[in-house]
Formats: structure tokens, sequence, C-alpha cells
């Protein structure tokens, strides 16, 4: 295999991860799903859902660590299918080296 052919390769997995990537939707939770995070493959933050029970007006910390704790869920499962199609994509051997 030449340069070039690897060079195209890699330009068209590139392609592909980014399509794939486009269509990630995942949903972090957290407080026992009373804060829901959904958030795109690009670590967009598409939407925040919180549930009545979480907000008590005299604890406003506890709703902000569940805010932040449903994001970064949602963000280490973005990491993570991104992590699975990656290596679903990548020709046998390949795999190995990363």
């Amino acid at each position: 295999m030449n340069i070039k052919q690897l060079m195209k390769q890699a330009q068209q997995m590139q392609d592909q991860m980014q399509q794939r990537v486009s269509t990630i939707k995942v949903e972090g939770t957290a407080g026992g799903g009373m804060v829901k995070a959904e958030m795109s493959g690009n670590k967009e933050l598409l939407s925040i859902t919180i549930d009545k029970e979480a907000v008590d007006p005299n604890d406003i910390e506890m709703l902000q660590d569940l805010v932040k704790a449903a994001i970064n869920e949602a963000a280490r499962k973005v990491d993570e299918e991104m992590q699975g199609q990656l290596g679903s994509m990548m020709p046998p051997g390949m795999k190995d080296m990363f």
C-alpha cells in the first residue's frame, strides 16, 4: 500500500466519522433521573430536563451538582460512543495500534 492510498483511506474514514458523529445523541442523568442532559456527538448540549422535585430553593448547590453530573455523564457517553464507532471503522489489525 502506498502513501497516497493510505491518505485516501484516512480521509474516507474521517468523512465517515464526521457523518456518524452528527447522528449520535446520548443522555446523561443524575439524581435518579431527576436531571437529564441530552448531548450530540459534537458535545453540544441539546436539552436539559429538571424534575420539580430536584428544585429546592434552600439547596441550590445540590441542583447545580446534579446538572453538572448529568452533563458530565452525557459527555462521557459521547466519548464511549465515539470510541466504539471508531473501533468499528478500523480495518483488522489497526485496532491494536491505538
